[in-house]
C-alpha cells in the first residue's frame, strides 16, 4: 500500500516481521522464543527430578492459591470464548467472511476436514474418559451432593450426562475454535505468520514483532508442553493398565494399582521415541498415516460397543443428553459455586476437581489444537468454521460418552458388573467394561486393539505437539531442518511426563498444567477481543471499499 492513499479506515496490518537466526544451531528459529522456552521447561524438569519434595509442596501450595483466586476467571473466560464464537458465526455479515481471500476454496474436503478435527483433540481423552467420566458423575455430581438424587441409581444417569457433556462439549471446542480462528483469520487474510502472537496483531500491531510478541509465544510453548503432558500422562497410565490386563507381568503396576516407575519409563521410551521418529518424518508421512489408522480403529471400537454393548440404550442416552445439555448450557456455563452452608464446600471442591481442571486443560491444549485447526481450515467461512469445529466434534464426543459409557453404566445397573467397573481406576475402567461385556478370549483381543489405538493416539499427539512447538519457535514456519530441536522437545516431553508421573502421579501433572495454563488464559482472553476487532474493522473496511486482505493491498500497491 502507498502511504499517500487516503482511506476512512486504515487497511489491515499485512506484515509482522519476526527476527530469526540465519545460520547456526538456531537457523530459521527465533532465538528469543526458543532459548527461553527450552530453559523454562528444562528448569521445571530438573526441579521435579532433583528437588521432588520442594517441587511437590510448592506446586501444591501454588495450585491451591491459583484455584481459589482464579476459578471464577476460568469459568467466565470459557463462557466468553463460546459467546464470541457463536456471535461471529450467527451474525450474517461476519459469518460470511472467509478465512482466506474472498472466493478462495477450502484446502480440504469436508470429510477429510472432519476426520482431522476428530483426531485433533478427542483421541486419548475419549479412551480414558468415555467410560471414566460418566461413571464418576454417576457416583458423584452436584445433584447427588445436594441430596436430591441417590448415587449410582437410574435417577443419577441424566445429571451425570449433563455434566459430562458440559465438560466435553461446546466449552472445549469453543476454546479451540476461538484460538484457531484468531490465528487463521489474520494468517490467511493478512499473510501474518502462523503463530500465536499474530492473533493479537489487530490490537497491538507491530509492537508484537519485539519483546511482547516473544513473551506471548514463550507462554504458548510452555502451555502446550504442559497441556500435552496431561494428555500423555493419562494415556500412559491407561496404556500400562491395558498391558497389565493383557497379562504382561506384575511389574507394570504398584500395589495401589498405579503404574510402576519402570512401566512409566519403558512406556515413555517406546511412545515418545516413536513419536519423535514420526515427527522427523513430517506431516505428510508419519502423522498422516497414523491419523488414518486412528480413525479406522476408533470407529471399529465404537461399532463394537454399538453392536455388542448397550447400543440402543446409548443412543437413547445421546438424544436425552443432548436435549438436557442444550437446555442447561447457559446456567451451567455461568455457575460458580460458593463455599459455606450445608453443601457449599463440597460443591466448590467438585467444581475445582472437574470443571475448573477441564477449563485449564482446554486452555493449555488450545495453542496446539488451535494452530492445528487453523492450518487445516483455510478457505472456509467463519460460519462454516465455527459450526464445524464446535458442533461436529462435540457430537462425536457425546456419542462416545453415551455408547461406551452407557454400556458401562448399564452393566452396573443390571448387576452384571457387580461393581467391578465402578471399583476400577479411571485408567482401567474401559478394560474392566470389556472384561464384563465379552468372553475372556475376545476381551483380550479387543483390549489389545485398545492398547494399539492408545499407542497410535499417544504418538500422534506427541509428534503433532512437537511440530507445533517448532512452528511457534520458527516464527510460523513449519518447514526446514529441525531434527535437533525435534529431538530436544521429544526428550523434554518424556521427562516432564515421566518425572511428574513417577514422583507425584497424574495429580502432579494436573497441578503443573493448571499453573502453566494461567498465563496463557490471559492471552486467550485478549485473542477473543482481537478477533472481534479484526472482524468488525474488516466489515467497516468492506463498507467503505477499503482492502481487507494482503492480496488486495498488494494488488493496489502494484497499481492493478
Amino acid at each position: 500500500m502507498t502511504a499517500e492513499t487516503d482511506y476512512p479506515v486504515e487497511p489491515p496490518l499485512i506484515d509482522l516481521p519476526i527476527k530469526t537466526a540465519s545460520r547456526g544451531f538456531y537457523d530459521g528459529f527465533s532465538r528469543e522464543v526458543t532459548i527461553p522456552s527450552k530453559i523454562i521447561v528444562s528448569l521445571l524438569i530438573m526441579w521435579a527430578i532433583f528437588f521432588p519434595v520442594s517441587a511437590s509442596e510448592t506446586l501444591t501450595a501454588a495450585n491451591s492459591s491459583i484455584i481459589a483466586t482464579f476459578s471464577g476467571w476460568y469459568v467466565y473466560l470459557v463462557a466468553f470464548l463460546m459467546l464470541v464464537c457463536f456471535v461471529l458465526a450467527i451474525v450474517p455479515q461476519s459469518g460470511s467472511l472467509r478465512i482466506g481471500n474472498p472466493g478462495e476454496k477450502p484446502e480440504f474436503g469436508r470429510f477429510s476436514w472432519f476426520a482431522m478435527l476428530f483426531g485433533a483433540g478427542i483421541g486419548i481423552g475419549m479412551l480414558t474418559y468415555s467410560t471414566g467420566e460418566p461413571m464418576a458423575h454417576f457416583a458423584n455430581n452436584p445433584d447427588i451432593i445436594r441430596g436430591t438424587i441417590e448415587a449410582q441409581t437410574a435417577e443419577a444417569i441424566r445429571p451425570a450426562y449433563v455434566y459430562t457433556f458440559l465438560h466435553w462439549g461446546f466449552a472445549a471446542w469453543g476454546t479451540y475454535a476461538l484460538v484457531g480462528l484468531a490465528i487463521g483469520y489474520v494468517a490467511y487474510r493478512r499473510d501474518l505468520p502462523l503463530t500465536i502472537r499474530s492473533a493479537l496483531a489487530p490490537l497491538f500491531g507491530l509492537r508484537l514483532s519485539g519483546g511482547w510478541g516473544h513473551v506471548v509465544d514463550i507462554v504458548a510453548v510452555v502451555a502446550t508442553i504442559l497441556g500435552v503432558a496431561v494428555t500423555m500422562g493419562l494415556g500412559v497410565e491407561q496404556f500400562v493398565a491395558g498391558l497389565a490386563r493383557l497379562g504382561l507381568g506384575d511389574w507394570l503396576l504398584d500395589p495401589d494399582g498405579s503404574s510402576s516407575a519402570l512401566a512409566v519409563i519403558v512406556a515413555l521410551f517406546v511412545l515418545v521415541g516413536a513419536s519423535t521418529l514420526s515427527a522427523l518424518s513430517g506431516v505428510g508421512r508419519g502423522i498422516k498415516w497414523l491419523s488414518n489408522l486412528n480413525m479406522g480403529l476408533s470407529f471399529a471400537l465404537l461399532a463394537l460397543f454399538l453392536v455388542a454393548g448397550s447400543g440402543l440404550y446409548g443412543l437413547k442416552l445421546l438424544g436425552v443428553g443432548v436435549w438436557d445439555y442444550v437446555r442447561t448450557l447457559v446456567p451451567n456455563s455461568l455457575t460458580l459455586f460458593r463455599g459455606g452452608g450445608e453443601f457449599g464446600d463440597a460443591l466448590v471442591q467438585w467444581q475445582l476437581d472437574w470443571s475448573v481442571f477441564y477449563w485449564a486443560w482446554w486452555i493449555a491444549f488450545a495453542p496446539f489444537v488451535g494452530m492445528f485447526i487453523a492450518r487445516i481450515s483455510r478457505g472456509r467461512t467463519i460460519r462454516e468454521y465455527v459450526l464445524g469445529v464446535i458442533l461436529v466434534p462435540s457430537l462425536m464426543c457425546f456419542a462416545w460418552m453415551t455408547i461406551v459409557g452407557g454400556t458401562a453404566i448399564d452393566l452396573e445397573l443390571s448387576g452384571a458388573a457387580q461393581g467391578s467397573i465402578l471399583d476400577a481406576g479411571i485408567s482401567d475402567q474401559l478394560f474392566a467394561t470389556l472384561a464384563v461385556l465379552l468372553d475372556p478370549a475376545v476381551a483380550s483381543v479387543v483390549s489389545g486393539l485398545v492398547v494399539l489405538l492408545l499407542m497410535t493416539y499417544l504418538i500422534t499427539s506427541a509428534d503433532s505437539a512437537i511440530l507445533i512447538v517448532n512452528t511457534i519457535n520458527g516464527a510460523g514456519e513449519s518447514e526446514g531442518e529441525r531434527r535437533h530441536h525435534i529431538l530436544f522437545w521429544g526428550a523434554a516431553l518424556a521427562f516432564v511426563v515421566g518425572s511428574m508421573l513417577i514422583l507425584g502421579g497424574i495429580d502432579a501433572i494436573r497441578i503443573t498444567m493448571i499453573i502453566g495454563a494461567l498465563p496463557f488464559s490471559f492471552v486467550v482472553a485478549i485473542m477473543g477481543v482481537a478477533i472481534l476487532k479484526a472482524v468488525a474493522y474488516d466489515l467497516r473496511r468492506k463498507h467503505h471499499g477499503v482492502p481487507t486482505t494482503a492480496q488486495a493491498c498488494n494488488e493496489i500497491a502494484a497499481g492493478k
